[in-house]
Order: structure tokens, then C-alpha cells, then sequence
């Protein structure tokens, strides 16, 4: 698995933990979940509207959760969530939220 380095990511990411789905697609070689994660990290939201968009970066200022999602392909999206007291972010299907 590539994995993007970032310099400084903007917030801690706490313990990182994946889904039953998420795990299940690595293990099968279908998604490689590291460069989504680098992306969260950065304060890059993914495929959100503008709203949610400045939702989480008042979240970022504020302590608040903070949501990404990101369409890895067609038919598979994937969201990333650091709770608010950036001590666990989870990689999961949106069917499993």
C-alpha cells in the first residue's frame, strides 16, 4: 500500500479504525484507503457541498466532528469521520453508517 506523507496533517487523527466493508475491500485489493486518509487529514473534505464543505472547517476551528466522503469510483464511496475530540477516525461504507 502507497501511503501519501504529509509534513503536517491540520488535526490529529486519533486511533484509526476501519469497518467490516472498508477492511473487506482492502483485503481484496479493491481500494487502497491511505491516499483518502492523507486527503481527510489535509482539510481536503472530498465530494461534499459547499455547505458541509465550511461545516467542517468550522468543525476544524471549533473542535466539532469532522465528515469526508470521497467517490473512489462509480458504483464505491467511502467517508471518513474524526470525532470531535480527535481521539478515533473511522473509514466506512455509507451503508454501514
Amino acid at each position: 500500500m502507497a501511503l501519501v506523507r504529509l509534513s503536517q496533517p491540520l488535526f490529529p487523527a486519533g486511533d484509526i479504525v476501519m469497518t467490516q466493508g472498508v477492511n473487506d475491500l482492502i483485503q481484496r485489493g479493491e481500494v487502497n484507503p491511505s491516499p483518502y486518509l492523507q486527503r481527510h487529514l489535509a482539510g481536503d473534505w472530498g465530494d461534499l457541498c459547499d455547505e458541509d464543505r465550511r461545516t467542517n472547517d468550522d468543525a476544524l476551528e471549533q473542535g466539532d466532528r469532522l465528515f469526508s466522503s470521497y467517490q473512489v469510483t462509480p458504483a464505491l464511496t467511502i467517508w471518513i469521520i474524526t470525532e470531535w475530540n480527535r481521539s478515533v477516525t473511522t473509514l466506512l461504507l455509507p451503508d454501514e453508517y
